[in-house]
């Protein structure tokens, strides 16, 4: 009975792309990539292009497809029609599935429709070069996120072929799913592009606004051979001649000034020094002097100026200068001679045509031309059609059943690290508790649980609050264990830095931490040349 519903389902899929497809024409070139592609697809031979293609089932599937088995590699690979394919006739929909199985960082994923080789290519040498007439499919990398479509259109004047990039380009999914791009080319002009189905973009291929450069050119363009005259001044504003800097304005005046109303504050200790020789150093008993330079005791905050408003020479705030004016400048006034922005004069368009449909050159073949810096991309189901329902039908019964079983994967993974995230939280908060009822932090208990009831109830947020957590806890227990009194710091300069060079941040902690433990021992070997 299991199997039942399942060959149901394949022998209904199977009716339903048969019933679409209508006329087996509608199909041009179809590739589900179920068979290897040796011997069907040709590899580029160029220097360059050292990356492997594979034949591989898609992660999870038992369904093939054509594999980027390699990182940070170029791959040319390239497939010939039967004969070549005009697009000026009717519709065409262009159609396949791509799928970054290990998540989508910096790596492009495009199909080139290439011309007839006598635009000057051959299979063995395909590579970036090759003359392509249409550029489609997702492409990620740095600033670049885009679902390419570019039409390569000869000019008739000129001869010249212009790439014309479509202008809103939709972006690229980054997830590990199979998707599906479709471009529908339609015979009035129109272009449409689907992702999983979905229209992302629509454009006219004869509008200004929708592909860059435009395909049809400027019926005017700025003179080329012409020169802005050397006396066009096209300066609006300029200095007033007739300004004379007032006699009383002081260019050196300066910014700030001392604030004659400040008053030292009662009580300043003018002759005691902010800092002192620590008293309970003493010359380590190893110290020699020729080697080690004059012993000299580290410093400490003076405490006599803990208590004090200040120590050592008071010196008058400083205050902004009323009179500081800064360098003078004469005013601007409107220019007599202004003759507005320059610029040359328009004259036809040697490269201008009219044109009602695009000339689309014909596609002789299917490639893959990319360099990408990660490996995993797996290309499927390439498809050419004149029907747009026969693209909705291979969408329906190829893309769309792996597709959901992906998708529900990706879900159930998801919940799974969710739970476990949970899990993880939990465990930390019923240790946090244990914590706020430690005998000693009673005093601070109802503050620990607060901010323990803050992260459960916002656990987005609970990183950080259990950063505050362990940071109030640190600083109760420095408080306990000193009393609250500022120490002394013995500094162990010399060795600190050979302890750094040989174990990083690590060693530079370990340092640090026996500096603290040895605040009222003997003095290290200090110099002041080294302070």
């Amino acid at each position: 009975m299991g199997r039942f519903p399942l060959l149901l389902v394949l022998a209904f899929s199977s009716l339903q792309l048969l019933c679409f497809a209508g006329d087996g024409d509608d199909v041009v070139f179809y590739d589900s990539f179920e068979e290897s592609f040796d011997g069907r697809w040709i590899v580029s031979d160029k220097e360059d292009y050292k990356g492997v293609w594979k034949h591989s089932k898609s992660e999870g599937h038992d369904d093939y497809g054509l594999l980027v088995s390699e990182k940070a590699r170029k791959y040319a690979i390239v497939k010939e029609l039967d004969e070549p394919v005009s697009l000026k006739e009717g519709t065409a929909v262009l159609q396949f599935e791509t799928r970054f199985q290990n998540g989508l960082e910096c790596g492009g994923a495009y199909l080139k429709y290439l011309r007839p080789q006598e635009a000057g290519w051959k299979p063995k040498e395909f590579d970036n070069e090759s003359p392509y007439a249409i550029m489609f499919g997702p492409d990620k990398c740095g600033l670049t996120n885009k679902v390419h479509f570019i039409l390569k259109h000869k000019n008739p004047k000129s001869g010249e072929y212009v790439e014309h990039h479509l202008g809103n380009q939709p972006t690229v999914p980054s997830d590990k799913l199979t998707h599906v791009y479709t471009a529908i080319l339609r015979p009035n002009n129109e272009v449409r592009i689907l992702v999983d189905g979905e229209e992302k973009a629509k454009a006219n291929f004869l509008s200004a606004e929708d592909f860059d450069p435009p395909l049809i050119p400027s019926k005017t363009i700025p003179d080329p051979d012409e020169k802005k005259p050397k006396d066009w001044d096209d300066k609006a504003k300029i200095p007033d001649p007739s300004a004379v800097k007032p006699d009383d304005w002081d260019e050196d005046a300066p910014m700030e000034i001392e604030d004659e109303e400040a008053v030292k504050p009662e009580g300043w200790l003018d002759d005691e020094p902010e800092e002192i020789d620590n008293p309970e150093a003493s010359k380590p008993d190893d110290w020699d002097e020729e080697e080690d330079g004059e012993w000299e005791a580290p410093k400490i905050d003076n405490p006599k100026c803990a208590t004090a408003p200040g120590c050592g020479e008071w010196k008058r705030s400083m205050k902004p200068n009323p009179d500081f004016k800064g360098r003078w400048h004469p005013p601007l006034i409107d220019n007599p001679n202004y003759k507005g922005i320059w610029k040359p004069r328009d004259i036809p368009n040697p490269k201008y045509f009219e044109l009602e449909k695009p000339d689309f050159d014909p596609i002789a073949a299917i490639g893959i031309e990319i360099w990408t810096m990660q490996d995993g991309i797996l290309f499927d189901n390439i498809l050419m059609a004149k029907n747009e329902k026969v693209a909705k039908s291979y969408r329906d019964t190829q893309w769309q059943p792996k597709f959901e079983i992906e998708k529900k994967k990706q879900k159930a993974e998801e919940a799974d690290g969710q739970n476990q995230l949970e899990g993880f939280q939990k465990k930390v908060f019923d240790v946090l508790y244990k914590v706020a009822d430690i005998p000693f932090l009673s005093e601070y208990k109802l503050r620990i649980i607060d901010f323990i009831e803050r992260a459960e109830t916002q656990p987005n947020l609970t990183i950080g609050l259990l950063v505050s957590i362990a940071v109030l806890v640190v600083t109760i227990l420095f408080l306990l264990i000193l009393g609250g009194k500022k120490q002394p710091i013995v500094e162990k300069k010399a060795e600190v830095a050979r302890t750094s060079n040989d174990q990083g941040s690590s060693g530079e902690k370990g340092a640090e931490e026996e500096e603290s433990k040895e605040t009222a021992g003997a003095a290290p070997r200090r110099r002041r040349r080294d302070t």
